[in-house]
């Protein structure tokens, strides 16, 4: 075996640099929901952004019901059962954050819940209406805090 010595060794006559184009090209987290056709590149609007997507996958988990989920029977915060029994608005936040705060900390307990508010908003039809549930929340291992969501759901 031979030993060479590093001070022995020339230089390359042209330096690497790095392609401008992959420098900046940054590989995307996850999937966009609602699916998007994208309008940039690719197939369907990505996040690319970690704060996001798990911003989006919070989203995902309060509005599937239990059962929804191949594989994962109770995935999900199951709101929408509460809405056909809906018979006041205390009787709907009280459980409504049970079971949101049950699925985080089952799911996504990463997640500090800090508020709930909801809204309930009669349309035309007084058998019918909305509520809008709006969460404010900490990702402390990404440093966010203070971020919003808001959820619609549809009373009958």
């Amino acid at each position: 075996m031979a030993t060479i010595s590093f001070k022995s060794v020339g230089q390359l006559k042209q330096k690497f640099t790095e392609d401008p184009a992959v420098a900046k090209s940054i590989a995307p987290i996850g999937i966009k929901t609602p699916l998007r056709l994208s309008q940039n590149s690719g197939l369907l609007d990505m996040h690319y952004s970690l704060e996001d997507q798990l911003s989006d996958n919070l989203r995902n988990l309060l509005l599937t019901n239990w059962g929804e989920r191949v594989g994962q029977y109770f995935f999900g915060a199951n709101l929408r059962p509460l809405t056909s029994n809906f018979v006041s608005q205390d009787d709907f936040d009280s459980e409504a954050v049970i079971r949101i705060k049950d699925a985080t900390s089952r799911w996504m307990s990463y997640i500090d819940l800090i508020d709930f508010f909801s809204e309930t908003d009669r349309l035309e039809n007084r058998n019918i209406g909305i509520i809008k549930i709006t969460i404010s929340y900490n990702i402390p291992l990404l440093k966010v805090s203070n971020k919003k969501l808001q959820i619609v759901l549809y009373v009958m």
